[in-house]
């Protein structure tokens, strides 16, 4: 089984994996398009936290993490939990390209587009939210700050997040800081 992973999935899988590869998924871009009501932010102040929007002629770049058979109903059973807490993902079994491997069926977790916590914000104002919501988990920004370092340390270029990180920090009016990758 794979799962691929394109937001805090990098930094912190939370599951048993074999291997982890360099993976593409065609037709959907990775975008702060789900409102985080939980984790990143509240019901009164909702935070951000990516998810996959189907778009044509669109790539998202992440890792695919390989579960090995012995570990694949808990590892569905635990990623079900995290990311299906407020039904605004679907669960999808989507083909993706791995890197040196080829073509894989992978469970993958994009956004329920008609689902109230969907929205379609222009980088200002995901900018604007990011800096400054607070949820059980943490601060948005750190959520943005440590999915932007997996990506470079990766060499996975995601323009938009590179420009969020550099209008997050000027928002805030200091640096993100260093890499937590925990949570």
């Amino acid at each position: 089984m794979w799962v691929f992973g394109y937001g805090s999935l990098l930094w912190n899988p939370g599951f048993p994996f074999v291997e982890q590869r360099a993976a593409t998924l065609s037709g959907y871009r990775r975008a702060f398009s789900m409102r985080s009501i939980h984790h990143r932010g509240t019901v009164e102040d909702p935070g951000l936290v990516l998810a996959l929007d189907v778009k044509d002629q669109a790539a998202c770049d992440g890792v695919a993490f390989s579960v090995a058979p012995e570990h694949q109903a808990d590892t569905l059973e635990y990623l079900r939990e995290r990311e299906l807490i407020s039904s605004a993902y679907i669960e999808k079994i989507l083909l993706i390209d791995v890197k040196d491997i080829g073509r894989v069926e992978s469970v993958v977790y994009v956004i329920d587009e008609t689902h109230d916590q969907y929205c379609d914000l222009s980088l200002n104002e995901q900018a604007n939210i990011i800096a400054h919501a607070v949820g059980g988990r943490g601060p948005n920004w750190e959520y943005l700050r440590n999915t932007v370092n997996f990506l470079n340390d990766s060499q996975i270029y995601d323009a938009d997040l590179q420009w969020l990180e550099a209008e997050v920090t000027k928002i805030r009016g200091q640096s993100l800081g260093e890499p937590k990758y925990s949570e």
